[in-house]
């Protein structure tokens, strides 16, 4: 008898243009909307900010925004997203929007004091991975931080099997994390461990402490639906209409 739980994790990317419409999507992030609130299902669901990079960045992106969801089973995920009146006209506002169904294979770590994900697959090192990474950073810290991580970032733009890499966050400056699609979890590890400057920021990290908190975890990407950047698939499965 399998010990995996049918727990289903959704990363929704959304973007608005437009003052009135990004307007409106700020104002969300303080206020999470009662029907999402309560949706049937629903174990968790964190509205996200976007930086302006592909990773961990200072500068906020005001036109797009991502809604991290936990659900007790696939189920639940389908009906919300057919049923859901925030939902509904969330997406009428938006020019595109994407979401990734995916299942927990590895996690580490905390986020806001729990671990929040079950583990819900096994892990398959050549399969395609998506990847949460999420930080709390120490506010002695905050300004060592963003002097060293941007610059680096900015110079390690060769991600060889990295098909998606967005950064979102609760708080700017010192509540991060990034959202990335890669064909394998070898392609993942491979740019982990052997590009200089992101070994660089990992040494970084342990020797001064920056984080008080942080949070990696690794799922199996297996349905999408909408586009995202003008692309409907970023791994190889069909995309699904929401």
């Amino acid at each position: 008898m399998s010990s995996h739980s049918d727990e289903v994790v959704t990363m929704s990317l959304f973007r608005y243009s437009g003052w009135q419409r990004r307007w409106q999507a700020f104002r969300q992030m303080g206020i999470q909307p009662g029907s999402l609130h309560r949706a049937e299902g629903l174990k968790q669901a964190k509205l996200l900010g976007s930086g302006a990079g592909n990773g961990f960045s200072i500068k906020p992106n005001l036109g797009v925004y991502a809604l991290l969801a936990i659900w007790e089973d696939e189920a639940a995920a389908r009906s919300f997203m057919k049923e859901n009146d925030w939902w509904l006209l969330n997406q009428e506002r938006t020019d595109e929007h994407y979401t990734v169904f995916m299942r927990t294979a590895v996690v580490h770590g905390s986020w806001g004091g729990e671990q929040p994900f079950e583990l819900a697959t096994t892990y398959d090192i050549k399969a395609p991975v998506a990847v949460i990474t999420r930080a709390t950073i120490r506010l002695r810290h905050v300004a060592g931080f963003w002097r060293f991580v941007p610059a680096v970032s900015a110079r390690a733009k060769d991600r060889p099997g990295q098909r998606l890499s967005i950064g979102v966050g609760e708080w700017p400056l010192f509540m991060q994390a990034t959202f990335s699609i890669w064909d394998s979890s070898k392609a993942m590890m491979d740019y982990a461990y052997q590009n200089p400057y992101h070994k660089e920021v990992i040494q970084k990290t342990r020797e001064l402490g920056w984080y008080k908190e942080e949070l990696f975890a690794r799922f199996l990407p297996y349905a999408q639906a909408g586009s995202w950047e003008g692309k409907e698939s970023y791994f190889p499965v069909p995309n699904l209409v929401s």
